[in-house]
């Protein structure tokens, strides 16, 4: 089957050989928080902060052997190049409170990352889920000591990113995203947002390596409980990063349900040398629904293939769902990301530009609609078995369940 892929999309132009090799070379930052349901290692309790988490799966990682033990199976089971995506709620054994968390916390979660060959650590402040989250504001608080708290914590992060960054000698992105904002109409939309810019300038005056530190914003349209007005929107984070040579973090749960992020991948692209993803699967809001090998996952991978931006886009997962077993949630989604880049990789996008810039749209049309078609899933499975990872996961699974999930 893969012979005769190979020749089909050589007819196309394309080289599957290719494409394999570099696919293999993609890092995908995979997050810790769908084990355990964005609890956290830190006692931070229940969820809150205009996130959560629906469902009641048993099995769910109650401490830190258990989710490590929980990512090394799904790890396991998923193909290419990953990374650990961690939240700072997730320190190991922390008798302090995260405004003076520091590199030691997170030394257990390096060597289980070294252990599993990860390609590195990406890092978060976590702005939700605990006692200084007042009113519903962090780091656009109007109580100063609620503001301080959350700039040092964002600050903590930062050194504890460029330690990550020096143990695997590649650079960390540190991603700040915070609740801020009011379920009803404001009665002033500004000066929460200044007091927002005034904490993120006090952060990054702080002397962090930027070669070794990526620092990003995630905007977003509302929360639970925040739905009339969110402080970090997308017009005010895009300014802010423009002009302060930072990333923006783009979150496809985090915006209309119109309003599409592979459209934007490009736009940040003219302006900016990185571009940061969290790839997720909003059903009618920021649900953080599993990933799916569906359009608009396709469509960004095209937009991150065809720039030639695999090494300026950083791509990341960010979904949680507990309603169904967590580890092939975890490994379903990262899968499904893999398939897309795959899947982009395999387009002669070179003669679909020249068409486009010929107003041949009629041939245009009529070529991306062949794609659909072609053998994509010879080459993929070619792929997964070159990787050594077998097709079917669920039988393994749920023996993982039977063994080790229905037991806690």
């Amino acid at each position: 089957m893969y012979s005769d892929a190979k020749k089909e999309y050589a007819a196309y132009g394309i080289d599957t050989e290719a494409a394999i090799a570099s696919l293999r070379d993609i890092p995908v930052s995979i997050h810790c928080w769908q084990g355990d349901d964005v609890v956290g290692l830190d006692g931070g309790g229940a969820l809150s902060g205009g996130i959560q988490t629906t469902g009641n799966y048993p099995g769910r990682a109650r401490n830190f052997e258990e989710l490590k033990a929980d990512i090394k199976k799904a790890f396991s089971l998923m193909p290419g190049k990953k990374r650990l995506n961690l939240h700072a709620s997730y320190a190991v054994g922390a008798t302090v409170d995260r405004d003076k968390y520091e590199p030691k916390h997170f030394a257990e979660w390096v060597k289980f990352a070294k252990e599993l060959g990860l390609d590195g650590i990406d890092f978060n402040p976590t702005m939700f889920s605990h006692k200084n989250v007042k009113d519903g504001l962090t780091l656009s608080s109007p109580d100063e000591d609620i503001r301080k708290f959350w700039v040092e914590h964002c600050k903590a992060c930062l050194h504890i990113a460029e330690y990550f960054a020096d143990e695997f000698k590649k650079p960390c992105l540190v991603n700040i995203w915070i609740p801020d904002g009011f379920k009803d109409v404001p009665a002033d939309r500004l000066t929460p947002r200044l007091r927002l810019k005034k904490s993120l300038d006090e952060i990054l005056k702080l002397d962090y390596d930027r070669k070794k530190v990526i620092v990003a914003v995630e905007s977003k349209v509302f929360g639970i409980g925040v739905e009339s007005y969110t402080v970090g929107n997308n017009e005010f984070y895009q300014n802010y990063a423009a002009k302060n040579n930072i990333c923006c973090l783009l979150d496809n749960g985090h915006y209309h349900p119109l309003e599409y992020v592979s459209d934007k991948i490009p736009a940040l692209l003219a302006f900016y040398d990185k571009v940061a993803l969290h790839v997720t699967r909003g059903v009618r809001w920021d649900s953080d629904h599993v990933v799916l090998f569906e359009d608009e996952l396709k469509e960004i991978a095209k937009e991150i293939v065809r720039n030639n931006a695999t090494d300026k886009v950083l791509i990341g997962l960010d979904y949680f769902d507990a309603s169904i077993n967590r580890i092939p949630a975890w490994v379903t989604g990262q899968r499904a990301m893999q398939k897309a880049l795959l899947y982009a990789l395999l387009i002669n996008h070179e003669e679909l530009k020249a068409l486009q810039e010929k107003s041949d749209f009629t041939a245009l049309m009529v070529k991306q609609e062949e794609y659909a078609t072609l053998s994509f899933g010879a080459v993929w499975k070619e792929y997964l078995k070159r990787e050594q990872i077998r097709e079917n996961y669920l039988t393994e699974i749920k023996e993982y369940e039977r063994e080790v999930l229905s037991k806690r």
